[in-house]
């Protein structure tokens, strides 16, 4: 039991003994204006995305930061192994949180490469009815709770019109279930703009709220939208921050152009007062993205990038507390490149223009990223090289890439905040030009499995007799090291069953994905079973040339497992790995009785 289960245990002890009840989550019209209720008292959401919850071991330390910002709730788009805990330190913190329940996204979209049938995949849909049912009863008592939020941009992420009115009908199936079963929390769905009020309207009179997807100054046109379709509901701005890139039209050589820093901050902090603050059907506004990210989006919508904090934290607490920065973020005033378009491995002078109000020691840095390829290559931001300094001016290296390459320039004050800006080159490279599969490049050693979180590949491809086959990605009994192993449970006496870990997840060669591992020459990992003489094919590869997107290279090796842990290599020299979207690979058959498998540390090296 975790130490905030402990308190919360001698809580309800209390509570019982004095005859009070947890929080009650209700809405109501008054006085022509929808509010929202917490034990019939007035709130406010002054909320932020939550994007640590994979980071247990600090969570107090995030929620006393989000308490300094002003925060009082986080929104969350699904459940995990940690939720329990998240709530728990949410409440001894005295933060509410809206508790999301997935749904899956009916083709590959702006959020994930993720597809499925609403039409045609009826198992499908009633496991996430059932995982909606189990979340609510799980989590339902908990006094963190504030308010369901079912599922996130389904409707702009399905295709057809038909599909859509399946999804519409699991998921007023699903809310009339939860309205059932509890009674004393609303639930909202979630989705892009206004892309889901003619559905929700005609198919889901059960949703208490609509959640609201929405950047920049389209955050101040909801609420006459929802006048315009004679919609008496309250809504809650689930996602908020500057305008994004898919809103973008102005280019810079290919690139389009991101907003300045000073441009996200004010779209935070005067965005909130003069757009969301103000409206009578408004309950309250998510900012995007209570975050450390290393990638596109860090920079873009993040509250901290690399560690470092970004002008949308302080933004934050200004919006929700009226307080200005207690250290302000480096301003570049400039940043230009003196080239529109030269051959990789150029130098390239660049004009920088950097101010700081508190006059703090600067460190300057140069990064890239290009927008073409897999979704994961387009995330990528990669180290540039450089030379010069402040006084005499900087240089920077070009990369070995063809194409449109933003570049970016970050200059970190030692308050650890840091400026970040960019600009657009195009870079001429005929190796790079040549590259059939535009995936990103790893660094090495690589590794598919270690510990099962933040892996690169996910345990999705299941094959053969897989009904009987349980999967354990972050098993924590019998590891070789670290945290977790992956353990594969067989439990029947005959048939044969196989799993594979792939990049995107659930996509058998249709989406453009996996990674370029050139330089490896070996694939080894760790693994034993539960018994003797159990034999299974270990590998990488498995979409075959018949696919659009195949693994370019396919390798695996029958090995007899002993009942200890044992390293296993195979020698891949001389392989095409410039796309790898299998990364690990195992069949197995069973021969009269049933078996355990457990295995870690899969790497390329």
């Amino acid at each position: 039991m975790s130490k905030y289960q402990i308190r919360l245990v001698f809580i309800l002890l209390i509570s019982i003994a004095i005859g009070t009840s947890y929080a009650q989550t209700t809405i109501k019209k008054i006085n022509g204006n929808w509010e929202l209720l917490v034990d019939e008292k007035p709130y406010e959401i002054k909320g932020v995305t939550f994007g640590y919850d994979s980071d247990i071991d600090n969570y107090d330390a995030y929620f006393k930061d989000l308490k300094f910002l002003g925060v009082n709730t986080i929104r969350t788009w699904a459940t995990g192994n940690n939720t329990n805990a998240l709530l728990d330190a949410a409440q001894e913190n005295g933060i509410k949180v809206m508790l999301g329940i997935w749904m899956r996204h009916g083709r590959p979209g702006m959020e994930d490469d993720d597809s499925f049938n609403y039409l045609k995949n009826t198992e499908g849909k009633e496991d996430m009815y059932q995982n909606a049912l189990e979340v609510v009863k799980t989590y339902k008592n908990h006094p963190a709770i504030l308010t369901w939020g079912i599922g996130n941009e389904v409707y702009l992420n399905t295709e057809t019109d038909e599909e859509k009115v399946a999804y519409s009908q699991l998921l007023e199936r699903i809310c009339s279930t939860i309205k059932g079963n509890d009674p004393n929390h609303p639930i909202t769905s979630v989705e892009a703009w206004t892309f889901g009020l003619d559905w929700w309207q005609k198919y889901v009179p059960s949703l208490d709220i609509y959640g609201l997807n929405s950047y920049g100054a389209g955050a101040d046109l909801l609420a006459n939208e929802l006048n315009k379709k004679g919609i008496d509901k309250p809504y809650i701005l689930t996602e908020f921050g500057v305008t994004g890139e898919w809103d973008i039209k102005q280019e810079i050589n290919g690139v389009k152009v991101e907003p300045s820093d000073t441009q996200k901050y004010d779209a935070i902090a005067n965005g909130y007062v003069n757009w969301i603050q103000n409206k009578p059907a408004n309950l309250g506004v998510f900012v995007f993205h209570y975050a450390n990210g290393g990638n596109f989006s860090g920079p873009w919508l993040f509250t901290h990038y690399e560690s470092m904090t970004r002008p949308q934290y302080w933004a934050i607490r200004e919006a929700y507390t009226g307080k200005k920065p207690i250290n302000n973020v480096p301003e570049i005033k400039t940043f230009e490149l003196t080239s529109a378009k030269a051959e990789s491995g150029t130098w390239i002078p660049l004009k920088l223009d950097v101010l700081d109000i508190e006059n703090d020691s600067l460190s300057i840095s140069f990064n890239y990223n290009q927008r073409t390829g897999s979704r994961k290559r387009r995330d990528q931001i990669n180290k540039l090289e450089f030379r010069g300094d402040i006084k005499n001016g900087f240089e920077i290296q070009l990369p070995k890439e063809d194409g449109s390459v933003k570049i970016y320039a970050l200059v970190k004050d030692s308050y650890n905040n840091v400026g970040i800006a960019s600009t657009g080159i195009v870079v001429l490279d005929d190796e790079a030009k040549n590259i059939k599969y535009l995936v990103p490049k790893v660094t090495l050693p690589f590794y598919v499995y270690k510990d099962g979180e933040d892996d690169p590949f996910t345990a999705s491809a299941f094959m053969g007799n897989y009904k009987v086959m349980n999967v354990d990605t972050q098993y924590k009994g019998d590891v070789y090291s670290g945290k977790a192993a992956l353990k594969i449970s067989y439990n029947q006496e005959y048939d044969w069953y196989g799993l594979g870990l792939v990049n995107p997840a659930n996509d058998w060669g249709d989406i453009l994905g996996g990674y370029n591992i050139s330089g490896a020459k070996k694939f080894s990992f760790w693994a034993k079973a539960n018994k003797k003489n159990v034999t299974a094919t270990f590998g990488f590869g498995l979409i075959g040339n018949d696919k659009p997107f195949p693994d370019t290279a396919k390798k695996s090796k029958e090995i007899k497992l002993t009942t200890k842990w044992k390293k296993y290599a195979i020698n891949i020299k001389n392989l095409d790995l410039t796309c790898i979207r299998s990364g690990f690979t195992i069949f197995s058959s069973s021969y009269g009785s049933s078996q355990i498998i457990l295995i870690d540390n899969v790497v390329f090296e």
